[in-house]
């Protein structure tokens, strides 16, 4: 759904503006940077005043923007954890790989402390415990008086090093990784915060009446005329609608993904969840989830992907029903298939 921009004044007379009109005015052209330009203002309309159908239509392409933003949080929070469980690999890791290293050198110490205790230190056991041990290695040959078990017990410590020094390598570079994921992240969130917070200022311009009237026009497209009775479709796909259903009536929240709120693809995934099955925490993810079938052959716990960039999902229901997460102020419910242009229908 494409928004549409405010249209400049038409003409010089002064008029005077219908209650509630003046300030949607200001607010759209503070949020004009976030949707697209407008169409004519329809006959009837003040002109320069923008009508109650263009503040619905560009509030609908800042929730959808929004929602783009949302996959794109969702997708990189996804990353971050998994970067969080790497590093924290990574970091017991090279506490071992030192605990392995410390007690190597204590053995070798060990040794050297007999040594001393005996009379003399060993030169060649002083080289051991030098800091440079590649060093040593390479006039083993020259040094008779080093047996066999010395020089295995250096090689073992300067293995242990190496990998010791690699896995700090490589938790420094995923450690990095997270920094830079955690700061796309915190972009992305923004960004949603910043298109949600222009759509309430939008749907504060309108009057009590006029947001009535919009929430009414989508409680009636929300009906479940059609849908299967849960319960009545068998298998996973089933036991997720039949999920998805439970959940008919809480809120749509960003970024969650049950049980109390959803957002779109965290109530698909969650549905699926409670069936046993993993599939993908973003839409994106979800239409690779499973196999593609065509739209004339959907069924019910068939997974529908919206728009062309698939950054919204929903659950078919049967008779041409789905059941969604659609937008902010909005809560899970029953929609048309056809309320958006479908991409994909994925079978998990």
């Amino acid at each position: 759904m494409s928004a549409e921009g405010a249209r400049p004044l038409v003409g010089s007379h002064r008029h005077t503006p219908q209650p509630g009109f003046g300030k949607r005015a200001t607010v759209l052209t503070a949020a004009a940077a976030s949707a697209a330009a407008m169409t004519a203002v329809p006959a009837g309309a003040e002109p320069g005043e923008p009508s109650v159908a263009s503040v619905n239509a560009r509030v609908d392409g800042l929730y959808a923007e929004a929602e783009r933003a949302t996959e794109k949080f969702n997708a990189v929070r996804e990353k971050v954890s998994d970067l969080r469980a790497r590093v924290e690999h990574a970091q017991d890791e090279v506490a071992r790989g030192q605990g392995r290293v410390n007690r190597l050198r204590n053995a070798l110490g060990a040794l050297a402390g007999a040594q001393y205790r005996s009379g003399a230190l060993d030169p060649t056991i002083a080289l051991m415990l030098s800091s440079d041990p590649d060093g040593y290695l390479g006039r083993v040959a020259t040094l008779d008086r080093i047996g066999s078990r010395k020089a295995g017990e250096l090689r073992e410590l300067r293995t242990a090093q190496r990998l010791l020094d690699g896995k700090r390598e490589r938790a420094k570079g995923t450690l990095e990784r997270l920094e830079e994921e955690r700061g796309r992240l915190g972009r992305h969130q923004e960004s949603v915060r910043s298109k949600l917070t222009a759509a309430r200022r939008l749907l504060n311009t309108l009057t009590a009446q006029e947001r009535r009237e919009r929430e009414e026009r989508a409680s009636r497209g929300a009906e479940r005329r059609g849908a299967v009775p849960p319960g009545s479709v068998s298998g996973r796909s089933g036991a997720a609608l039949s999920a998805a259903h439970s959940a008919l009536g809480r809120p749509y929240a960003w970024g969650q993904a049950g049980p109390g709120a959803f957002d779109c693809a965290g109530l698909t995934q969650w549905a699926y969840r409670q069936a046993g099955v993993s599939i993908p925490r973003t839409s994106q993810g979800q239409a690779h989830a499973g196999r593609r079938v065509p739209l004339s052959e959907v069924r019910p716990g068939d997974l529908v992907i919206y728009r062309s960039d698939a950054s919204h999902v929903a659950m078919y229901a049967g008779g041409g029903r789905v059941i969604h997460a659609p937008y902010p102020g909005a809560a899970v419910r029953y929609d048309p298939v056809g309320m958006m242009p479908v991409s994909a229908v994925a079978r998990p």
